[in-house]
């Protein structure tokens, strides 16, 4: 959360087991901006992510504090370090109480009300455009989880296999750095092709995962959403959605009522592929070092072509055309990958 500046770049051991009666081990807790991130201190491997605003306490009071990443998780991570438990108490403080002098006191006001009252009659994209510009980090990543529950309706849970789960975490932050890292997740059906939401969500399909079409595709899926996100705000669609009375509540009080995001899922499934511009993806895939033709390829399979970019004539644009870039991963680490959605 950018607003709590001195935890940018806190991190603390902690205990950590990824279900009930799983065996605790050590890990490294890291705060970013939006997420809590946990790795593996010997070898810096990303174990699991975790959103900030879904973060509850299970053991009020006692120590050392448990904390999960949301109601029904089976994860569990134990915390004594008394800087990280204060900035999680801070972190869930600033999501769950109202913010007078912040959100809602920096944008509100008799005049700004009128004029903003009026815009929701007459002005409506305007309204929706400066929502989505002043949401906070921590409201974005607490909206884009809600979006997806409501997709994960009609697809199915986010695949959550032992083995895959770490290996999709470190490509990840392979591709877009360790700080502030996207959270991938595997859809195991109804999504015909990669999208997004807003707070770092990329949302993959189980078909891209399994096709073997290698690593390179896969990575060049997610960073392709990650180049579309910037480009455009995913919250400018949630809040379309919402509708302009509830865009207007989030505005002035921060908060978006329970069941305003319903029916989402079915409208997000049928939208069409997001389609970056030639010169945006080339420039992001030579960034990250990341062949481009992989990508292209596969994306030919799921449907939408990128303006500029056809596959496989894209190979004449690969930035990396005759070249041998880095490997994005290990292969029993691909390999694990690919049973994400097998369970195992």
């Amino acid at each position: 959360m950018t607003a709590l500046k001195k935890y940018e770049t806190l991190e603390s051991t902690g205990l950590w087991r990824d279900t009930p009666e799983g065996q605790k081990r050590e890990v490294i807790v890291r705060m970013g901006d939006a997420t809590l991130m946990l790795s593996d201190p010997r070898s810096d491997l990303v174990l699991s992510h975790w959103s900030l605003p879904a973060i509850i306490r299970l053991n009020p009071g006692q120590r050392p504090a448990v904390f999960a990443p949301g109601t029904d998780a089976g994860e569990a991570l134990e915390i004594d370090d008394n800087e990280m438990i204060a900035a999680l108490k801070t972190v869930q403080s600033a999501v769950s109480l109202p913010h007078p002098g912040r959100l809602r006191g920096v944008l509100i006001g008799g005049t700004t009300l009128a004029i903003l009252g009026l815009a929701a009659w007459i002005l409506p994209g305007v309204l929706v455009s400066h929502t989505a510009a002043m949401v906070p980090p921590a409201t974005r990543a607490e909206i884009g989880q809600r979006a997806l529950d409501d997709i994960t309706r009609l697809t199915g849970a986010p695949c959550t296999g032992d083995l895959g789960l770490p290996a999709l975490a470190s490509l990840a932050e392979r591709v877009f750095g360790p700080i502030d890292t996207p959270i991938l997740y595997v859809l195991p059906g109804g999504l015909s092709h990669p999208a997004h939401l807003p707070g770092g969500v990329i949302l993959l399909p189980r078909a891209l995962v399994e096709a073997g079409e290698g690593p390179e595709a896969l990575a060049g899926a997610a960073l392709a959403e990650g180049v579309a996100a910037d480009l455009r705000d995913p919250m400018l669609d949630v809040l379309k959605k919402a509708g302009l009375v509830t865009t207007f509540r989030l505005l002035t009080s921060g908060d978006l009522p329970d069941g305003s995001l319903t029916g989402f899922g079915e409208a997000f499934l049928q939208a069409a592929a997001a389609n970056p511009p030639e010169s945006a993806l080339i420039a992001a895939f030579e960034a990250a070092q990341i062949p481009l033709a992989p990508y292209a390829v596969a994306r030919a399979s799921f449907g939408g072509g990128t303006p500029g970019l056809p596959a496989p004539g894209v190979i004449e644009n690969d930035p990396f055309k005759g070249l041998m870039p880095s490997p994005l991963m290990s292969d029993s680490d691909w390999i694990a990958l690919q049973s994400v959605c097998s369970g195992s």
